[in-house]
């Protein structure tokens, strides 16, 4: 910093030199492995420049190597936070290629699993914006009810994070009526915790400080820029998928879909708050009209044998051996699914040759896509802003990179 003699005698003009400053890629607010190249001025950002691929794999080009159903365990990698919606694109992409629609049941399955894996997913970003900000308390709450989402899922598939639950045609295991009851006494818990969350934050001084008014973007600058999700509601945007482009029986229930007005991080907090409370309604409209009958559809070909058929059937242990080793062929086309993931719009595109694999897999990642406003998010914020930034675009590394 240097100082310069002014127009007048008596008054000086500050001058501060530019600087660059990094931020991350191991740093305990940047959400993953992101590495924020910032040219500051004192403490004012001019430019925030994300450097991702830190953690890229080439989940794409795997997909081209692998069987069809094989593939599916590497799409719980992406948003590892909510494995279910990923499941779900990518699932329902195969199927749009095959023509076929899955059962009444299996649908209202997949809600209750999406709708529960949505709530898991803004609880950790609520919990971890709180941290962030330093507000430890509310990580714990958060946690607290994130556990007993993790205990349905291990009573529905025998999984708690990686899932892998959904599969081409329905869904691996029913949910039976143990699980039925347990996510039910969940959903009538769950509302008087999210008042506790908001009692911490909602009127917190200091979370409204360090929120209101930071990272403004505007509804047609969303739009633009191509944010999707919690993070173009924010901005007033009034558009979600399950009510827009509706998919599974997304159109039978009654819900409203959250809108902000000022597009800051304030709005975007208000919006998956909100969000929670409507899977909750969601959820308990899914239980209620859940019907009977089977939860995959009926094509061997497609579906492979019960388990307890492969141990004591020799005809359900050649077909078990066929679909693992050979899976099935999708016919020649294209195809682009897309849902309403917790962090915005998923999509898979897929290319199939005719064969037991795909010939292109593109996956259009939420995190990815809401990534590219962070400059305009950032401009003219403080440093200490750009953490709440971070932490109000709710970015996961596992679908960004890829």
């Amino acid at each position: 910093m240097t100082r310069v003699k002014d127009l007048t005698e008596n008054e000086e003009a500050v001058i501060t030199k530019e600087v660059t400053l990094s931020l991350g890629p191991q740093h305990p607010s940047a959400h993953g492995v992101l590495h924020l190249v910032l040219d500051m001025q004192g403490e004012k950002v001019l430019r925030a420049d994300p450097d991702i691929g830190y953690l890229h794999r080439g989940t794409e080009k795997i997909a081209e190597n692998l069987l069809y159903p094989q593939f599916v365990p590497y799409t719980d990698r992406l948003d590892y936070m909510c494995a279910m919606t990923n499941n779900l694109a990518y699932v329902q992409a195969v199927e749009k290629l095959l023509g076929i629609e899955v059962t009444e049941r299996a649908k209202y399955i997949r809600v209750v699993a999406s709708e529960l894996s949505r709530i898991a997913g803004h609880l950790v970003c609520v919990g971890a914006w709180g941290v962030d900000l330093g507000a430890m308390t509310v990580l714990l709450y958060a946690f607290r009810e994130r556990e007993l989402i993790l205990d349905l899922f291990e009573m529905l598939c025998g999984a708690r994070m990686t899932l892998s639950y959904l599969r081409v045609g329905g869904v691996r295991y029913d949910a039976t009526e143990e699980f039925r009851k347990k996510c039910a006494e969940f959903c009538r818990y769950l509302p008087a915790r999210i008042d506790e969350y908001e009692k911490l934050l909602t009127g917190n001084r200091i979370w409204i400080k360090r929120n209101k008014g930071v990272g403004v973007i505007s509804a047609d600058d969303a739009i633009d820029i191509g944010l999707t999700g919690p993070n173009l509601r924010g901005s007033g945007v009034d558009w979600d998928l399950r009510r827009d482009e509706p998919y599974l029986v997304y159109d039978r229930f009654d819900f409203k879909v959250p809108v902000g007005s000022s597009g800051d991080c304030l709005d975007r907090y208000f919006v998956r708050i909100e969000e929670i409370r409507q899977a909750v309604r969601i959820i308990e409209q899914a239980l209620k009209d859940m019907p009977e009958g089977p939860f995959n559809v009926d094509m061997p070909e497609i579906v492979p044998p019960p388990k307890q058929d492969v141990y004591k059937n020799m005809e359900a242990l050649i077909h078990h051996f066929k679909y693992v080793s050979h899976s099935f062929s999708v016919p020649e086309g294209e195809v682009y699914s897309v849902v309403e993931a917790p962090k915005g719009e998923l999509g898979f595109y897929v290319v199939s040759d005719g064969s037991e694999r795909p010939f292109r897999l593109k996956i259009r990642a939420p995190s990815f896509a809401n990534l590219q406003a962070l400059d305009r998010l950032s401009r003219g914020a403080y440093l200490a802003d750009i953490i709440a930034i971070i932490s109000s675009l709710d970015p996961v590394f596992g679908e960004c990179d890829k």
